[in-house]
């Protein structure tokens, strides 16, 4: 087991605090008139992963996609449950952040693989390797900021793609570029995966969940609905869009919940 969610929750309190100011807080807070709300993001999610599995997440905007993978990369501790994690970890959520916009193209590359940990040697030896996968060779003496967002997360993508860590994390990583540059991104991927890396992707792409994904999780409104085999719950998933979100076929909600007891 090199990857193992338990019983992960999250939850968001939001309130009026920042509109109001302080004086005002205090004065209701005394009247017993100040109410925040919470909602779970994530809710009770379980998970384990094991060497060279390549976990798809699917789930419609606002599943809790995105907070559960900051609780898996560390960036956020669960409310409720833990991960335990065995190995190295490396984590594409925001491809874009973290670039200077006044400093050039090959400058950035320079300071986002200071920030992965790469040392100048290693970025020396492997710059013309980045520039050329990131199809940016005419622009790397550009400010950062004149380059489109494709671009930008191309560059970023290539740079983190010589990482090799022992679990591997995607955020709709695999979308950027035209469809020449998402294809080799995804054979750039695939690599990675037969490397060895335990990786988990968010995709919108159903095909590229299930030509790359060996587990499949689900979630809805923070809640697992399940875990389990690509081809199967990636056609349940498929029909669920199809109905408005609304309940499974019953054979087909049947398999789902089979498929939940075998895993």
């Amino acid at each position: 087991m090199i990857l193992d969610v338990k019983n992960v929750s999250i939850r968001y309190i939001t309130g009026d605090f920042k509109e109001i100011g302080i004086k005002e807080f205090v004065v209701r807070k005394l009247k017993r008139q100040y109410k925040v709300k919470e909602f779970w993001a994530v809710d009770g999610v379980n998970f384990t992963l094991e060497k060279g599995d390549m976990l798809g997440i699917i789930g419609t905007n606002g599943a809790g996609k995105s907070t559960l993978l900051k609780a898996v990369s560390g960036i956020m501790v669960p409310t409720k449950g833990e991960v335990v994690r065995n190995g190295t970890i490396a984590a594409l959520l925001e491809l874009a952040s973290g670039f200077d916009g006044d400093l050039t193209v090959k400058e950035n590359a320079y300071l986002r693989g200071a920030m992965l940990g790469y040392t100048r040697k290693f970025m020396d030896e492997t710059y013309k390797e980045i520039i050329e996968f990131s199809e940016l060779e005419e622009f790397e003496n550009r400010p950062f900021k004149q380059l489109s967002s494709g671009m930008k997360s191309r560059l970023a993508f290539s740079i983190a793609s010589l990482v090799n860590p022992d679990i591997l994390i995607l955020d709709e990583v695999l979308s950027v570029g035209d469809g020449a540059f998402r294809k080799k991104s995804e054979k750039k991927m695939r690599e990675i995966i037969e490397g060895g890396a335990t990786t988990i992707l968010v995709s919108h792409s159903l095909e590229q969940v299930r030509t790359l994904c060996n587990k499949v999780l689900w979630l809805d409104h923070g809640k697992q609905v399940a875990f389990g085999e690509p081809a199967l719950l990636c056609d349940a998933y498929e029909t669920f869009l199809e109905n408005g979100g609304k309940k499974l076929p019953a054979k087909l909600e049947y398999r789902v919940k089979e498929n939940n007891e075998k895993n």
